[in-house]
């Protein structure tokens, strides 16, 4: 039986395509044929990606009445092409690499590829990556730079833990964060030539007071002026790092003020803070219409398991695969917090941890947070409202549960009689 498509084909009349190198541009254009209707006119044009050959670009498409420019996600270099079309009024398009695939045999070469990807996006056959307007994607070099400068630092940390275990000084075994107040007195007075372990015990401050005794210990090592040299650098490092990060939390701030009524909606969630949100808002911005649902915007950030299916057979659900890594790692924080909250979040954690683990609870819960960011950031009235950590226990047959418990024991070789207390 014969079914109406609702998709409507449309041929995009003046559309052109480029193929973007480091240093070139290849760019495809097709037209309609003014002299034979229903043919198409070619041109594929070689351009450099400096700027003045860019802006002749420009012209030139405007020229011809080009309306919609299509282009591969290559590296970085697609970001000054696209970003200049876009100011000059164009309809660009950015497109996944995954979805312009060649047919296998054929050649392959920059011209080749133009054309290919111009007659695919003529057609309707492309699908546009999601890119944020230019206020969103200066906050979000913001962020993404944070983030990496905040993994620096980590990492410089780590560095200095494992020379102080290089020195036989075990201050992390003992100081939950070697970089407090007491830590880092006590690391500078290394660093000046004090290796008495009474006297640094002696710097301890607030609750370390009570591990003087286990202070004292871990400072019989073996720390020379060669670790003081190295751990003096370090510290150095792991302090200018900390001013970037105040700089840069100071610029976001100022930044995300026009958002700050998304920011404060999206503060409401366990788990997330102020920076995690404006990390949030410059990954996916304010704009929830590019993502018609809850579930489109989980596949995107691929928080969505994929599904196979052949010969009628469900093969399972694959990996969730590579997606946009910076909003997973804030998912992944914000759910790992969660764990330790008395929350509806956090018990759904705890819930699939134990039956299917950690890794998948983190799935789960982040793409748990991504519909409630959703349905927060679609509608400005939107509240976030915990449903308490006993919201599956209280709906829960009871019947069942004492079924459950039942076989449970039977299984174990016991023989079980309920009865109803008083």
């Amino acid at each position: 039986m014969l079914e109406e498509d609702t998709q409507v084909e449309e041929i995009i009349a003046r559309v052109a395509a480029c193929d973007i190198g480091k240093a070139e541009v290849v760019c495809c254009l097709r037209v309609p044929h003014e002299g034979r209707p229903g043919r198409r006119l070619q041109e594929v044009t070689t351009y450099s990606t400096m700027t003045r050959s860019l802006l002749a670009l420009a012209d030139h498409l405007r020229h011809l009445g080009v309306t919609r420019v299509v282009m591969e996600a290559t590296s970085d270099y697609w970001k000054p092409v696209f970003y200049l079309l876009e100011a000059a009024g164009f309809q660009t398009w950015l497109v996944n690499a995954r979805d312009v695939k060649h047919l296998p045999g054929r050649p392959k070469t920059d011209k080749i590829d133009a054309v290919w990807l111009c007659k695919l996006a003529e057609r309707q056959m492309l699908r546009p990556s999601f890119v944020p307007p230019p206020q969103i994607r200066r906050l979000r070099d913001l962020t993404r730079y944070r983030a990496d400068v905040v993994e620096a630092r980590t990492a410089e940390k780590q560095r200095v833990e494992k020379l102080l275990e290089d020195a036989q000084i075990k201050l992390s075994v003992v100081a939950s964060d070697i970089f407090g107040v007491s830590g880092r007195e006590m690391m500078a007075a290394l660093i000046a030539g004090q290796h008495d372990p009474q006297i640094l015990a002696q710097m301890a401050r607030g609750r370390m007071r009570g591990k003087i005794t286990a202070l004292e210990e871990a400072f019989r090592g073996h720390f020379t002026h060669h670790h003081g040299f190295l751990l003096a650098k370090m510290l150095t490092r792991v302090d200018s790092l900390s001013a970037d990060i105040a700089e840069l939390d100071a610029v976001i701030e100022e930044m995300v003020a026009p958002f700050a009524a998304a920011i404060t909606r999206l503060d409401q969630i366990p788990g997330i803070g102020p920076v995690a949100a404006a990390g949030i808002v410059a990954e996916i911005g304010l704009d929830m219409t590019r993502f018609p649902t809850a579930a489109h915007l989980a596949s995107w950030a691929r928080f969505a398991p994929g599904v196979t299916q052949s010969a009628g057979k469900n093969k399972g659900r694959g990996s969730t695969g590579h997606g946009n890594r910076y909003l997973a790692r804030l998912l992944g924080e914000a759910a790992f917090s969660l764990a330790r909250t008395d929350t509806f979040l956090g018990e759904r954690y705890r819930r699939i941890a134990r039956r299917r683990g950690k890794k998948k609870a983190v799935v789960a819960v982040g793409r748990s947070l991504l519909v409630i960011i959703w349905h927060l950031l679609s509608d400005p009235q939107a509240r976030y409202n915990d449903l308490g950590s006993d919201f599956h226990d209280s709906r829960i047959n009871l019947e069942r549960r004492k079924r459950t418990y039942v076989h449970q024991l039977e299984a174990m070789g016991y023989t079980v009689t309920v009865k109803p207390a008083a």
